[in-house]
C-alpha cells in the first residue's frame, strides 16, 4: 500500500488545517465572549478570562487575528478549488482507488467548516454590536 503523499496534497491539507485552527481562534478570542456577554453570561466570561488570560491579548489584536485567518481561508479556497485541480495527478494507491476522492472530500469539508466558523465569528465580533446599537437607538 502506497502511503506517500504528494507535496500538493500535503500543502492543501496543511492549509485547510491552519484555516480551521485560525477560524477557531477567532471564535474563541472575539466572537464567543461577545455572544456570552450578550446572553447575560458576563460572569462566565470573566472567570474564563481570568483562567485563560492569553484570550485578552488575542482579543486586543482581533483585527490582525481576523485578517490572518481570512487570508489563510482565502488561500485554502484558492488552493483547493483553483490550483490543485489544475496540477492534480492521479497518484492514488491501486489498493484503494477512492482514497484521493475521500481525502479531497474531507479537505473540502474542513475548509467549509472553517469558513462557517469564521463567518459567525466575524459577524459577532464586528457586525452584531453596531446592528444592536442601531436597533437600540431606533
Amino acid at each position: 500500500m502506497n502511503t506517500t503523499s504528494t507535496p500538493i496534497t500535503t500543502r492543501a491539507g496543511l492549509l485547510n488545517y491552519f484555516s480551521l485552527f485560525t477560524s477557531l481562534s477567532t471564535l474563541l478570542c472575539c466572537a464567543l465572549p461577545s455572544l456570552l456577554v450578550l446572553l447575560g453570561l458576563g460572569a462566565s466570561v470573566a472567570s474564563t478570562l481570568s483562567s485563560l488570560p492569553w484570550l485578552v491579548t488575542l482579543s486586543r489584536h482581533k483585527v490582525l487575528t481576523f485578517s490572518v485567518s481570512g487570508a489563510l481561508i482565502a488561500c485554502s479556497f484558492l488552493n483547493t478549488y483553483y490550483i490543485v485541480p489544475r496540477l492534480k495527478k492521479e497518484e492514488c494507491s491501486a489498493d484503494n482507488p477512492n482514497a484521493c476522492a475521500e481525502a479531497s472530500g474531507l479537505s473540502r469539508l474542513l475548509l467549509w467548516i472553517s469558513m462557517v466558523i469564521y463567518s459567525v465569528g466575524f459577524f459577532v465580533a464586528f457586525l452584531l454590536g453596531p446592528i444592536l446599537s442601531r436597533l437600540d437607538n431606533a
